[in-house]
């Protein structure tokens, strides 16, 4: 009787693994390819190839491309937020204190060919449609003029600017340059210029 050989069973290949994200660097490569285009020019191909994910995984883990780039948005406030109000609270004049945040923003703005500033080059335009990010646009526009509020208010308490100066409207007026220079910066602008609108807004306020 002839026995049967039985053949060697295959080898199990190993289930494969889900590949393993980084949210925070995904975010981060996201924000790159909408600071560079835009929120409108980007497609979910584009930023898939941007963050390295693929369609579904950039669904599961950021939702759908507003709600990346909300997120994107976000991330740019918060870590902007942080470290305005860490120079706003260093104990030194208000003139010096204002001129190390702008040498610190011209620094940002004129980095990487001049792209300026994240929020004012993609959620300006966005805005004009779009109630969720103008929603956050304004709220940071607000917080911003709140706090340069409070610490001219401070200055002012202390005695190194005018008795009349106006906290608010000087808030606003530091605000107003940031964004001014953001633009100015993205049009290529020159180092020297940018650098002559801080001095006069902090001589108009500091005189």
């Amino acid at each position: 009787m002839v026995q049967k050989v039985q053949k060697p069973a295959k080898p199990k290949r190993p289930r494969g693994r889900p590949r393993i994200y980084d949210p925070d660097v995904a975010l981060a490569r996201a924000m790159d390819a909408f600071w560079r285009s835009g929120f409108g020019a980007p497609s979910l191909d584009d930023l898939s190839l941007a963050t390295g994910m693929n369609r579904p995984s950039l669904y599961a883990a950021f939702g759908d491309k507003e709600a990346l780039y909300l997120k994107a948005l976000s991330r740019y406030h918060d870590a902007s937020r942080i470290r305005v109000k860490t120079l706003l609270a260093a104990d030194m004049p208000l003139r010096e204190c204002l001129y190390a945040l702008f040498a610190r923003i011209l620094e940002a703005y004129v980095a990487a060919g001049g792209r300026g500033c994240f929020s004012v080059n993609t959620a300006a335009s966005e805005a004009a449609t779009n109630p969720r990010v103008r929603a956050q646009l304004l709220a940071r526009i607000r917080d911003l003029d709140e706090g340069f509020a409070r610490r001219i208010r401070r200055a002012r308490d202390r005695g190194e600017i005018r008795e009349e100066s106006d906290p608010i409207v000087l808030g606003r007026l530091v605000t107003a340059t940031i964004h001014t220079l953001a633009l100015r910066a993205r049009a290529g602008d020159t180092p020297a210029t940018l650098d002559q609108i801080v001095i006069g807004m902090v001589g108009l306020i500091c005189r």
